[in-house]
């Protein structure tokens, strides 16, 4: 079997805790499990460890809801066969596959997996339901090794990739910019190729365009499914203050508009670099400003019922926690009502606790994603963990 099995090492389930997990992670287990028993939620939710993974980052739930994929920034894929209030095993995807940072996955309507890497981009056939027998030999190049980005502009810094099916069918990917804030001689190359940007093309491949710039490091992406518009968050420039400048929460209702970087450092507020140079015309600005330095990633509008109906249509995302603050902030998952016509809209914590004003978090939230139930999975890469909340009536 091409997919190893990691019951021995990581929490799954209640049973295969017992039977399978090694001490340590029965431990680590525990005071996860203790932990998020800090988590405050508005009345009537609850959040349960859901399994452990090592460096879960991103998630991708196919429409059958047979099996979670998790990308993460190392170099394996995670596959999490669901199985009530716990995973029921936690395996790996094409092991012998040469990911580097499998960080991008996302579904299309046929249940092909499209998998973007640092600078590659490949999709799997039917991955949903014959992922076990998937190999690396099985995958189609989008993209090939370096193909994605010139190899001269790869770098560790703000290359984790995401990806969504949109709903014209195409393929969507954020490309990070590799800088705090853009070297004036890189522009040209950059609003080119869509770096500090977002790319669309066709599931082949074929037709790469530009979508979206002025984008610094997007890490988050979904399309409102009342209107198929697509929104998506951004991490702004980082040392310009504890209070400034701000984390953004961005809608894009059509292709070629400009977002603002780096002539802008969040929000409104000006670039010291760029502080003399006239932006671009037609900036567009966010809907919703976030805490700064919060690190604002994953989203997802929700879809289902589950939840009561002040949350139906309305995103929830995770913050990252702040690094580049005096005091912390950020480290939960927020949910913002959409406004009027799809606009604006006013974010608020959801679920709170693992930021409580220590340096050292007890949790960095990193995605969020609906189960077919309507409950939702958060996972964090600081315990390398995905929870699960759900909803019961007081």
């Amino acid at each position: 079997m091409i997919a190893r099995c990691l019951l021995c090492l990581f929490l799954c389930a209640t049973a295969s805790l017992d039977a399978h997990a090694a001490p340590s992670a029965q431990d680590e287990a525990k005071q996860i499990e203790k932990d998020l028993r800090r988590i405050q939620l508005p009345e009537g939710f609850s959040i349960s460890l859901y399994a452990l993974v090592p460096h879960a980052r991103t998630l991708a739930i196919g429409g059958r809801g047979e099996a979670i994929f998790v990308g993460t920034d190392a170099s394996r894929i995670h596959v999490l066969i669901p199985g009530g209030e716990r995973a029921a095993s936690v395996e790996t995807f094409a092991a012998d596959a040469p990911f580097v940072i499998p960080h991008g996955l996302c579904f299309d309507a046929e249940g092909t997996l499209f998998v973007v890497e640092q600078n590659r981009i490949s999709s799997f056939a039917s991955a949903e339901k014959d992922w076990r027998r998937l190999a690396w030999k099985d995958a189609r190049s989008l993209a090939p090794q370096g193909g994605l980005i010139p190899v001269a502009e790869q770098s560790a810094n703000h290359t984790t990739r995401i990806c969504r099916i949109g709903p014209d069918g195409k393929l969507y990917v954020s490309l990070g910019q590799p800088y705090n804030v853009t070297p004036h001689d890189k522009l040209e190359l950059y609003e080119r190729i869509g770096m500090g940007g977002i790319i669309r093309m066709n599931r082949d491949g074929s037709g790469r365009e530009v979508f979206a710039r002025g984008v610094r490091n997007s890490v988050g992406m979904d399309f409102d499914p009342a209107d198929g518009t697509l929104w998506f968050t951004d991490n702004q420039v980082d040392r310009m203050g504890d209070d400034t400048p701000p984390g953004e929460l961005n809608r894009a209702p059509r292709a070629g508009l400009h977002f603002g970087f780096p002539w802008y450092g969040g929000g409104h507020v000006r670039t010291y670099e760029y502080s003399r140079d006239a932006p671009p015309e037609g900036v567009v600005f966010p809907q919703v400003e976030e805490a700064p330095h919060a690190a604002d990633l994953g989203m997802t509008f929700y879809r289902g019922s589950a939840f009561p109906p002040y949350y139906r249509g309305g995103i929830f995302s995770a913050q990252h926690g702040s690094w580049d603050r005096t005091m912390p902030v950020g480290a939960r998952v927020m949910f913002t009502r959409v406004g009027p016509e799809g606009k604006r809209g006013v974010s608020e914590p959801f679920a709170e606790g693992w930021n409580n004003g220590d340096p050292q978090y007890l949790g960095r939230p990193v995605d969020v994603a609906e189960l077919p139930d309507g409950s939702l999975l958060v996972t964090d890469d600081q315990n390398g963990a995905v929870y699960r909340i759900v909803y019961k009536a007081p």
